[in-house]
């Protein structure tokens, strides 16, 4: 489990913006002034907590045990109309494709999916305003101020949701983490045991004429994955942002081809019925093993309305044939 302990796709952390500072009530006096009019200054705004989309992160391990993020308060207002300073913002970077969701009501606030991207998560208390602002013809020594609003505090959910052109569909020892390790240059684990991932893998796959496009190995999905058995459960999530979605069925499974797709559809459906309506391929993994009159017998059993190809990603075969479907689908 070693490999899984450093993904972390999900935090709870309580959120405590800065509350503002008081307004000032002074009255202007020096040496030449015996009896000024207002003069006192605003209190300065509480701190914000703000998300920021961060390219160098993959992951939300550096909040795993920040459960407490505590923005400054404001500085309160001063004489000669000066302003309070501002609290200390708290800026917390994270990986694209962080959604900030509230804990209590499960309402999603927003998604993070560029780098440099700034939202506000907790906003800080505003200050209050300095007497000066009160001042009229009929009161021109106002003795009061505003106190500053208070801060906010809240229970925020940070998830992780891949960002990635195509997610690889399949169950346990289908292949797919070989196929990232030849299209790409990630190196994800591949032993022969079921659950050999144990966390997403993200790798940049080189096209034609220098373009690129990002694939995301997703950890197997079992029978009963939508229900919470396996691994599939924790990781569907991930296959919501994929673009297209490559399902990979080997060619030595003890199902049908068509079975063993519409098994795995079955369970991303259940699991998201939005997710029916994402581009699909189908790719037959481990072809090396059929002869071309046995290809050509599973070639009319396999699902219609689907496009699908028989790779080899040990022997190289038909690799560049799927990148082109791939990219076809990414683009239409």
């Amino acid at each position: 489990m070693a490999q899984g302990s450093n993904f972390v796709d999900y935090v709870k952390v309580c959120c405590r913006s800065g509350h503002g500072g008081a307004g000032s009530a002074h009255l202007h006096r020096d040496k030449f002034t015996a009896k000024g009019g207002p003069d006192g200054g605003d209190g300065g705004r509480g701190g914000h907590i703000i998300l920021k989309g961060s390219t160098q992160h993959w992951t939300l391990l550096h909040l795993k045990f920040r459960k407490h993020i505590i923005a400054a308060n404001g500085e309160s207002g001063g004489s000669s109309l000066r302003s309070g300073a501002t609290g200390l913002d708290e800026i917390l970077e994270v990986p694209l494709g962080t959604i900030a969701k509230d804990a209590e009501t499960g309402e999603v606030l927003f998604d993070i999916t560029e780098d440099g991207e700034t939202k506000i998560l907790t906003p800080g208390g505003k200050g209050g305003l300095g007497n000066w602002h009160f001042k009229s013809s009929t009161q021109q020594t106002p003795r009061f101020s505003q106190p500053g609003l208070p801060g906010k505090e809240q229970w925020i959910i940070l998830e992780l949701k891949v960002l990635a052109d195509v997610g690889l569909v399949g169950f346990p020892n289908a292949g797919k983490s070989t196929l990232l390790s030849v299209v790409s240059a990630a190196k994800p684990e591949i032993a022969n045991y079921p659950f050999t991932t144990l966390v997403p893998n993200l790798g940049i796959v080189g096209y034609r004429d220098n373009k690129s496009f990002v694939m995301a190995d997703i950890p197997g999905i079992i029978e009963g994955a939508s229900q919470g058995k396996g691994l599939g459960y924790r990781f569907l999530r991930h296959i919501e942002r994929n673009s297209v979605l490559l399902f990979m069925v080997p060619a030595d499974t003890d199902r049908s081809i068509e079975e063993e797709y519409k098994i795995l559809l079955n369970e991303l459906t259940a699991y998201n019925p939005e997710l029916i309506d994402k581009p699909r391929l189908l790719a037959v993994t481990k072809a090396d093993m059929l002869d071309e009159e046995l290809e050509a017998e599973m070639s009319q059993t396999l699902p219609k309305g689907i496009p699908a190809i028989f790779i080899s990603s040990v022997a190289g075969k038909n690799i560049p044939q799927l990148k082109d479907m791939i990219w076809k689908a990414i683009n239409e």
